[in-house]
């Protein structure tokens, strides 16, 4: 069984001169890194963290961010990472929920942790740490950790002991505390690195959030085989070109919202990102246009990932990415899909229905949540709420989420179909389509809108455009909303709730 507890020390001891993370100014070999893992984790044993206990953090991408994640599960204790965007309330509320008995954050958050001292300071007594300075009643986890010892014995974790509670970032109400095991991050390792050819040699680039469960797509393959890290501070897409170029970034994940960032930017160039092995799209799908212009500029790359923090993923492989790029790809290995009805039965090739799966990356639960886990978890399999079909060679065709799914005067429609149609507009950066109330067909589409930069498209001129190319009538759009920029998760995923919810509470007109 693989120890992740003991992994970056084995590579410290076996890789000491091997870059192991590179963020901002800083490069750290192996050997650098494993040592301050090793003081974080001396830290938390300090203060009496220990097997069974939760940590969560709260920060931006940075060396510390990277070296918790180590660190908490080599003193047996389980990560819980929270995403700095949350506002004082849900702080407090995911706190409670996640039972953590230290918070590590950092001087950005003070309003913030000020806002919610009251509720802390029961939760977490003389545990509130903060990695860039002490400020007022709050440690210097800096300074306390620089005074630990750089060498710690791990304790010794067993395959379904808690590695981490990973939230949800509420795309569909409340977030639940997603509980992955040792086994379970074990299983990303070793599948992840198989599915996208990572090696030793492999040089990985992170510029979205780190909080988001996809980041562990790249960084676990990267560190269980003792590849270098690079973490931006935050997503640029100048920046992540530069930096592409300059690291000679053989790995990159990114979602669907940075793709189109990058291949809009002026400072792209195909000969830029020539260093690419592997661009994983993931989050959310990417329209078919975006698709054919990566496979086109940067062939034999592109790899799609459709999955589920809860534990189910398809991937679409750079070798099927053309023949196959309506598609999502197929299960990997060790992973079992079906395609069910409403009536729970398994329905054949080309009928759509809800896609269940299941495999070896299962979340053990939701935390604390029974009731909840046992909706999503049926005999094993895992439900995912996602409509889609299988063709006749078994490869999934995304549909839409079954949520998000319009009923216009009895007709199903679904957003991707009036998205895929929109995305072709010069005009349109990017489109979210979604349902709101209507009178008379009781729900009608209705299309927000990014434009491109200088585009000068009206929004009725965008509307009448896209309706005279839908496939039917009644996936015409009723309006078309102009935007700057859409309401996004941590993750990058445009939240569509927060698009549609004022339509459906009155707060504004109906069509």
């Amino acid at each position: 069984m693989l120890q992740l507890a003991t992994l970056i020390g084995h590579h410290a001891h076996f890789r000491a001169d091997a870059t192991a993370v590179v963020c901002g100014d800083e490069r750290l070999t192996y050997a650098q890194f494993g040592a301050r893992v090793a003081r974080a984790a001396n830290l938390l044993r300090s203060l009496g963290i220990g097997r069974g206990d939760k940590v969560a953090t709260l920060l931006g991408n940075s060396i510390a961010a990277l070296e918790l994640i180590w660190a908490v599960p080599a003193v047996g204790a389980a990560l819980v990472p929270l995403s700095p965007l949350l506002m004082p309330a849900g702080l407090a509320s995911l706190l409670r929920d996640s039972d953590a008995k230290c918070l590590v954050s950092q001087c950005s958050m003070m309003g913030t942790l000020e806002a919610i001292r009251a509720d802390l300071a029961p939760r977490l007594p003389g545990r509130v740490l903060l990695v860039d300075g002490a400020a007022d009643k709050f440690g210097d986890y800096g300074a306390l950790a620089a005074a630990q010892a750089a060498e710690f014995v791990a304790e010794r974790c067993g395959p379904d002991d808690l590695f981490n509670i990973m939230y949800t970032s509420g795309t569909t109400g409340l977030p639940k505390g997603i509980m992955h095991s040792h086994y379970v991050r074990s299983m990303y390792c070793l599948l992840m690195a198989c599915a996208y050819r990572f090696t030793p040699e492999s040089r990985t680039l992170h510029a979205g959030a780190i909080v988001f469960n996809g980041a562990y797509v790249t960084l676990m393959p990267t560190f269980y085989l003792g590849g270098a890290y690079v973490l931006l501070k935050q997503f640029d897409a100048e920046e992540t070109i530069a930096t592409i170029e300059r690291e000679r970034i053989t790995h990159i994940m990114l979602v669907p919202a940075q793709i189109i960032a990058i291949l809009g930017s002026k400072q792209y160039r195909p000969e830029r990102l020539a260093s690419l092995e592997c661009i994983v799209s993931l989050g959310a799908p990417l329209l078919q246009q975006h698709k054919d212009r990566l496979n086109a500029e940067l062939p034999n790359r592109f790899y799609e990932l459709y999955g589920l923090t809860e534990g189910f993923v398809t991937i679409l492989d750079r070798d099927d990415a053309v023949r196959k790029s309506g598609s999502v790809g197929r299960p990997t290995q060790y992973f079992e899909m079906r395609i069910v009805g409403d009536d729970g039965r398994d329905l054949p090739a080309g009928q759509v229905g809800e896609i269940v799966g299941r495999g070896p990356i299962l979340m053990q639960g939701y935390y604390k949540r029974p009731d909840l886990t046992a909706q999503a978890i049926r005999d094993g399999w895992l439900y995912s709420g996602d409509m889609g079909f299988v063709d006749g060679e078994g490869y999934l065709h995304l549909v839409d989420r079954k949520k998000d799914m319009i009923d216009s005067g009895g007709m199903k429609v679904y957003p991707k179909d009036v998205e895929e149609i929109a995305a072709r507009h010069p005009a349109i950066r990017e489109v979210a389509v979604f349902g709101v109330p209507h009178d008379r067909w009781g729900e009608t589409p209705v299309a927000a809108v990014i434009l491109e930069e200088g585009a000068q498209a009206t929004a009725g001129e965008l509307r009448d455009w896209i309706n005279e190319r839908v496939a039917a009538r009644y996936h015409r759009v009723s309006e078309v909303v102009i935007m700057e920029d859409f309401p996004r998760s941590a993750a990058g995923k445009t939240l569509k709730r927060e698009l549609r919810d004022p339509y459906w509470a009155g707060r504004d007109r109906k069509i």
